[in-house]
């Protein structure tokens, strides 16, 4: 399917690509994974064709459909449902032609094709998809335009699953997804018909859904077998191989020049030492992985505080006086504590996270704080708030007004801004960097209590296993909002499920977790299947589309009921020519094989008109009863 050989590219005079050279075969569905900034989404630029190689090729099977998601979020009047029906460009296009078409034989070619690509079946299939990544029935029929930027590029994802290309490229597709929708899309890509490439952090993606990891490492690409728990091992121990065995050399050489260093002066032993000289000349050295340095977080840890830190007693939290989000709360945290909230996104985790941070007030209820508390909150979208000319340094000294430089840069230095990248300016950092920075700024005066809402969004896996580590030795209490399953595992002893403006204890771990979601997705398969029909007027626009699809089930029935009938009549006047010879007296004058052969042919027709009118009988019957069952 795709043929990378030879790659070689570089970016602002820097090499990412050097000889690189990996082959994907069809079906395959693989993980691309590296460091960020070691060129993964320009590896997919590459073989979109919108970036050209300085050497080497990229090859993608002939006719092969190769789709990706949309790089800006779509922004239209068009409904969720038309916009994503809309990715399929071959059905569009027959559909449309199917409405103007007047030539019978195109229009059986056009309902033909049409039956061919599954096309009836394909609102039930972009429906199905929209629901999987978040949007109700009601909400399928919103203008795409009404719904903010991270729920359209849902819509982008959506498009790009619905069209089902051959190769389907994919970078960080769980960016903008909450746990439930990432849930979904790990069953959706296990069982996705083409080949795969993806990139992501997420290693349950990894695990779940590919069967090979590319690993991109020192612009080069190096395939692995298996998902990324076996590459990890894999790599893991081919690294420690490759340490014994340049141990391994080291000490033969330095067996051979200690012998060279003895005996190269003495005339007895000088042939042995030359001899080793040469030997040590042509020894080709064993070179070492590289293992890139890794990230590490540190979190101050904070003075302890009686418990507990925070409790909150009939409380309802909201935006609007009268219009709660979250009724009844009640719920306390400790020092201690490791919570994770699950739940939908609309459903309150971020208004409870706002809460718990004093960022929003309550409608009702009492809380009682720690009047020493301090609370460290982390949000995604505070990377816009930076100051893109200031730098770490700069934006840590403006919190730290007193502190002396030296602790100013020891504390950045916590979370891997260290010498000259402190003085970078906030434009050129890395997503990744920009993260580790709110780390820093957030937790500037050790928190009792640190509130994460999605902190691993543009983090590598590395530094996601850093940030587990890292909370893991922290020793205050942590509130976390996540789509990262592992994070949550690994980090949360407690987890907290946000549901219909309730928030209760969740008696299980995410495997229970993803067994309850998946059991709510089958009832509410069940109870759509099982509803009546909308006595809502359907639009002119869906009358037309029901109308479209009903002909392209009928299309194969009718186009058979015409040919019967067009072989009936052909059948018909070739009797009719027959008889007309036979009522010719002239042609008894003639000889008798002539009339014989002439009866014999009639007596074929009249059972071939039989045999033809039967079947143009029960062609047009079929048809008739599915027109009726329509």
């Amino acid at each position: 399917m795709l043929h990378i050989n030879d790659l070689v590219f570089r970016f602002g005079g820097r090499v990412l690509f050097d000889g690189a050279t990996v082959h994907v075969a069809a079906g395959q569905r693989v993980g691309l994974v590296g460091r960020n900034g070691t060129g993964k989404s320009t590896l997919l630029r590459l073989i979109l064709g919108e970036l050209a190689p300085d050497s080497g090729e990229i090859t993608i099977r002939p006719r092969a459909r190769v789709g990706r998601v949309a790089q800006e979020a779509p922004d239209v009047d068009a409904s969720l449902i038309d916009a994503v029906l809309a990715a399929d460009t071959e059905r569009t296009a027959l559909m449309a032609e199917a409405e103007t078409a007047t030539d019978g034989l195109r229009i059986a070619e056009i309902h033909e094709r049409l039956n061919a690509i599954d096309a009836h079946t394909a609102p039930a299939r972009a429906s199905a998809i929209l629901s999987g990544l978040g949007f109700d029935s009601e909400a399928q029929l919103q203008p795409v335009r009404s719904f903010s930027g991270g729920w359209r590029m849902r819509v982008a994802l959506a498009s790009a699953l619905f069209a089902r290309p051959d190769l389907l490229l994919l970078d960080e597709p769980t960016n903008h997804l909450d746990l439930e929708a990432t849930i979904w899309l790990e069953g959706y890509l296990a069982s996705y018909p083409g080949t795969l490439l993806v990139i992501s952090h997420d290693r349950e993606i990894l695990n779940k859904v590919v069967g090979r990891i590319i690993h991109l490492d020192q612009g080069k690409l190096v395939a692995y077998q298996g998902n990324y728990d076996i590459f990890e091992r894999t790599r893991r121990e081919k690294m420690e191989l490759q340490a014994k065995a340049v141990a391994k050399q080291l000490e033969q050489r330095r067996k051979i020049q200690s012998f060279i260093d003895r005996f190269r002066a003495k005339a007895t032993k000088a042939r042995q030492a030359q001899s080793r000289i040469k030997m040590l000349e042509r020894m080709e050295a064993v070179v070492p992985i590289v293992e890139e340095r890794g990230i590490s977080f540190d979190f101050p840890d904070p003075e302890p505080l009686p418990p507990p830190v925070i409790a909150i007693e009939a409380g309802q939290a909201g935006y609007e006086p009268g219009k709660p989000v979250l009724r009844n709360l009640s719920l306390r945290i400790d020092m201690d504590d490791r919570i994770a909230l699950l739940g939908a996104n609309g459903n309150g985790k971020s208004t409870l996270a706002k809460v718990l941070a004093g960022r929003l007030k309550l409608l009702e209820g009492d809380v009682l704080r720690s009047p020493k508390l301090q609370v460290g909150y982390f949000a995604q979208h505070q990377t816009e708030e930076l100051n893109v000319e200031g730098t770490p340094f700069s934006h840590m000294l403006a919190l730290m007004p007193q502190a002396p430089e030296s602790k100013v840069r020891a504390h950045l230095g916590r979370f891997g801004f260290e010498q000259d990248r402190a003085d970078v300016k906030v434009a050129q950092l890395s997503g990744g960097e920009k993260a580790r920075l709110l780390f820093a700024l957030m937790s500037r005066n050790a928190p009792h209590l640190m509130i994460l809402d999605e902190p691993t969004n543009h983090l590598d896996i590395d530094s996601r296993e850093a940030l587990v580590q890292a909370l893991n030795a922290y020793e205050g209490a942590v509130v976390l909002i996540s789509h990262d399953p592992h994070l949550i595992e690994l980090a949360a002893d407690r987890l907290w499920l946000v549901d219909s403006g309730k928030v209760i204890a969740f008696d299980g771990d995410m495997d229970d977790y993803r067994r309850l979601l998946l059991d709510k997705a089958r009832e509410e398969r069940r109870d759509k299947a099982g509803a009546a029909p909308s006595s809502a007027a359907p639009s002119r626009k869906d009358e037309r589309r029901a109308a479209a699809e009903l002909r392209a089930q009928l299309a194969p029935l009718r186009k058979a009921a015409q040919q019967a009938e067009k072989k009936l009549t052909d059948l018909m006047a070739k009797k009719k020519l027959v008889e007309q010879k036979l009522a010719d007296p002239k042609l008894y004058d003639g000889p008798a094989e002539k009339v014989t052969a002439l009866q014999i042919e009639m007596g074929e027709l009249d059972r071939a008109i039989a045999e033809a009118e039967a079947l143009w009988l029960e062609a047009a019957e079929a048809l008739e009863n599915a027109e009726a069952e329509a």
